[in-house]
């Protein structure tokens, strides 16, 4: 059995009370096992833990570990050229439109053996983990075909073996449709996605299924079918929803309890106010919105209104958001979308477990993983608020 208790510490519990970020000042923190039993003021500790090895943290800020909830990190290739090219005017619709964008990735995943592609999605794993993060979630959706989509997921699933870092898997079949399927998307979807989903269920590789609702992807009938089958399998679903345009992505999440609705840019009032109903978490993406220079971003001032849970990701991938820094993502957030430090600070930590339906991680409180990150700032709000400078002193995250 393994006990200590951390003291002379600021917690930021992200719990909801009377102080912002749940601040707690000269707290403590007593872990058995891996799990919080007690936090809260160190002259309040109970006496049982008057006994336990001491880790003296000298003053610094702990909060939850974070948690990347919307990643695409497995992937072949990179489309470096395709930034460039939406640098000279070109757009994301144009690119993707002309067999770039998705399309360029799915040929360079299907070519990437197994071990390449965990060899290249290892750096990016890395780098978040050295930020504080004790969670990531990867997404499939640039195989398009059975195998490939598989080798995606099971890609995943080593990541957690090769890293200290907890891993949750979405089934992103409905991403685009592939060439070989041009103008046959119901095709695809029969002979390929729902098969691909079973399978890979079969196996135990999928936590969640999401699916790509666009005009350049999926119209919500086919999402609708994917999701159908989803709930068959006794999975949650999540959806990538009114990016570009508002087909009623939201909606449509909502309707089936989505874990999230990601992106949001175009979201309606009535999209937000069935999320709100549905209890369904808004994934804000910046990294997307500043590589695509996109014209609008998510309606904050609605989200807030109808009280909506706003999570923060970096939508790590290779085409529209390069991102493998989630302090990054939060900067962004604030500066782009206009979120508060202490939204942006709950977005990758409480709001970000909920976005992935995680009930064990994402806040500091008994009974929870001590999942847990170690800050030399003197306010939460400081992760939010430098640009390229990460003051992680200690990641201490519980036995995956």
């Amino acid at each position: 059995m393994s006990r200590e208790v951390i003291t002379n510490l600021t917690l930021a519990t992200m719990e909801r009370g009377a102080r912002p970020y749940g601040l707690v000042d000269d707290g403590a923190v007593a872990v058995e096992d891996g799990r919080i039993v007690w936090c809260g003021p160190v002259d309040a500790m109970p006496d049982a833990g008057a006994t336990w090895p001491r880790c003296d943290l000298g003053g610094r800020l702990v909060t939850p570990a974070l948690i990347d909830c919307h990643t695409h990190i497995v992937h072949g290739g990179d489309r470096a050229r395709e930034f460039e090219m939406r640098l000279q005017g070109v757009s994301y619709e144009d690119i993707a439109r002309a067999g770039g964008g998705i399309f360029s990735t799915v040929e360079a995943t299907r070519r990437t053996d197994p071990d390449t592609l965990l060899a290249g999605a290892l750096p990016r794993v890395d780098a978040l983990i050295a930020e504080g993060v004790s969670t990531i979630e990867i997404k499939s959706g640039y195989g398009l075909d059975v195998e490939t989509e598989l080798a995606m997921l099971r890609t995943a699933r080593r990541i957690a073996a090769e890293r200290p870092v907890r891993v949750r898997t979405s089934f992103l079949g409905a991403h685009a449709v592939p060439p070989e399927y041009a103008g046959r998307s119901d095709a695809y979807i029969d002979e390929v996605c729902l098969p691909a989903l079973d399978a890979a269920h079969a196996e135990g590789l999928v936590d969640a299924v999401d699916g790509f609702c666009e005009g350049i992807a999926f119209g919500p009938a086919r999402i609708e079918r994917l999701f159908e089958r989803a709930g068959t399998l006794g999975l949650p679903v999540k959806l990538h929803a009114d990016q570009l345009s508002d087909l009623g992505g939201a909606a449509l999440a909502a309707r089936h309890h989505a874990l999230s609705a990601d992106h949001l840019e175009f979201v309606s009032e009535a999209g937000v106010r069935a999320l709100a109903e549905a209890g369904t978490v808004a994934v804000l993406l910046p990294g997307a919105a500043y590589t695509l220079h996109a014209p609008r971003h998510p309606p904050l001032e609605l989200l807030r209104r109808y009280e909506v849970p706003m999570a923060i990701s970096t939508d790590c991938n290779p085409g529209s958001s390069p991102l493998a820094s989630l302090l990054l993502a939060m900067n962004m957030a604030c500066t782009l979308f206009r979120l508060t430090p202490e939204e942006a600070l709950a977005g990758v930590t409480r709001e970000a477990a909920r976005a992935l339906g995680i009930d064990d991680a994402g806040r500091i409180a008994p009974g929870l993983r001590a999942d847990l990150a170690v800050w030399d700032v003197t306010h939460p709000a400081e992760l939010a608020y430098r640009i390229g400078f990460n003051p992680l002193v200690e990641r201490i995250v519980a036995p995956i």
